[in-house]
């Protein structure tokens, strides 16, 4: 029986190991599952042993399957840059030439002083910087004047932090949409964030109002070609502004890794309208890469390996389920707390197909798009090449 509805689930900042050219990046030895587990003294991930995991990397308490449910590999990212859009983009069918600009002295004034005058607004900070610790140092500031605070980070974001007390959310969303409407060309950064938070000095904390706001892809993605053809799909999620809230006849919100694990078994059972189901689970990279948080990572992979579990208990005779990532972000590196450029893994199954194979490393995160184009026999063609021959048998 071939597959009639795609899962795919992408484990966000879960990479394998370094890309060859990870030096230029300055993330030599990154390898976030496999130092995570070296660390912590050994992963328990059943459902994922059982599916591949072991077989595509050395994985303390991970061991090699020796008849694995699902195939196995992993995929090496051909576009240059490790942030989460460029790796979205290419498993979508996109890859980029050159990468999305980056702005490690902060933004520049001019661009700045443009900024404030459409926005009606005056910003503080315009430096790279976590998060948190950004509105730790500015946050009283903030309240005293209502000066925004405006930072970026290794990735290819502008981040705006404001106290919702101060600027409600929908003010902040109101000026996020003009940073990315005066943020293109030169200056076309892959997202602008709204950062809201709440709290008070020494307590500040951030909230679930967080909204991005994505640069469009540029070229049609597999999500576009399947709206066009008439194929429904569900973005559950972060994924829906990771592809600029297009190619998606549906969306479903979940704010954690649990929420949106939820929704995918829910519509695994329930739903026969989309063809494509679209998750990501951002908490690896939000709460626990970016803090170099290493006993946090490691627990919320053993929780998503349970909700994995009831995920494939969910599924029907004619799915087919793809698990992978878009980059890794090792927080066993601690001078840095910044994406990492890594080898992803992609684990497949579903119910009739074949299981055990090696889909050895793949050039590009695109194969997933072609994949997917070729399984619905969609007309346009994606970068990349398909491995679905690998994965169904013979007769289906």
């Amino acid at each position: 029986m071939s597959p009639k509805r795609v899962i795919l689930v992408i484990i966000d900042a879960c990479g394998v190991g370094e890309l060859p050219d990870a030096d230029k990046y300055g993330d030599s030895g990154a390898a976030t599952l496999p130092n995570i587990a070296a660390a912590v003294g050994g992963l328990n991930m059943p459902a994922c042993q059982k599916l591949g995991l072991g077989n595509i990397a050395s994985i303390a308490g991970i061991a090699p399957a020796d008849q694995p449910l699902g195939c196995f590999g992993r995929m090496a990212e051909k576009s240059p840059g490790k942030d989460s859009t460029t790796g979205h983009w290419e498993l979508g069918g996109v890859i980029l030439s050159r990468p999305l600009p980056l702005f490690p002295d902060g933004f520049p004034s001019d661009l700045v002083a443009q900024f404030e005058n459409r926005a009606g607004v005056k910003v503080i900070g315009n430096v790279p910087a976590s998060g948190t610790a950004i509105i730790d140092e500015l946050g009283n500031r903030h309240l005293e004047t209502g000066e925004l605070i405006l930072y970026t980070s290794a990735d290819s974001v502008f981040q705006l932090a404001a106290h919702e007390e101060i600027i409600p959310l929908e003010k902040l969303y109101e000026i996020c949409s003009i940073a990315r409407e005066l943020l293109s060309g030169e200056y076309a950064v892959a997202r602008v964030i709204a950062r809201p938070f709440i709290g008070k000095p020494g307590r500040f904390k951030r909230t679930s109002g967080r909204k991005d706001f994505s640069l469009l892809p540029p070229g049609e993605t597999i999500l576009d070609r399947m709206v066009a053809e008439g194929l429904s799909t569900l973005a559950v999620g972060k994924i829906f502004d990771l592809f600029a809230r297009k190619g998606f006849t549906s969306r479903t919100e979940a704010k954690s890794n649990s929420d949106v694990m939820t929704e995918v078994t829910r519509a695994a059972k329930d739903d026969s309208q989309h063809r494509l189901i679209f998750a990501n689970c951002v908490d690896f990279d939000m709460l626990w890469g970016h803090r170099n948080d290493v006993t946090g990572f490691a627990r919320g992979l053993e929780q998503f390996d349970r909700d994995l579990e009831k995920l494939i208990s969910a599924l029907r005779e004619d799915d087919l389920l793809l698990v992978t990532a878009d980059h890794g972000c090792d927080p066993t590196i601690k001078t840095s707390t910044d994406h990492t450029r890594e080898y992803v893994p992609i684990l497949t199954y579903g119910m009739n197909l074949n299981c055990g194979i090696s889909l050895g490393t793949r050039d590009t995160f695109a194969d997933v798009a072609a994949t997917v184009a070729e399984l619905f026999g969609l007309p346009a063609r994606f970068p990349g090449e398909s491995f679905l021959r690998d994965i169904i048998s013979q007769g289906t």
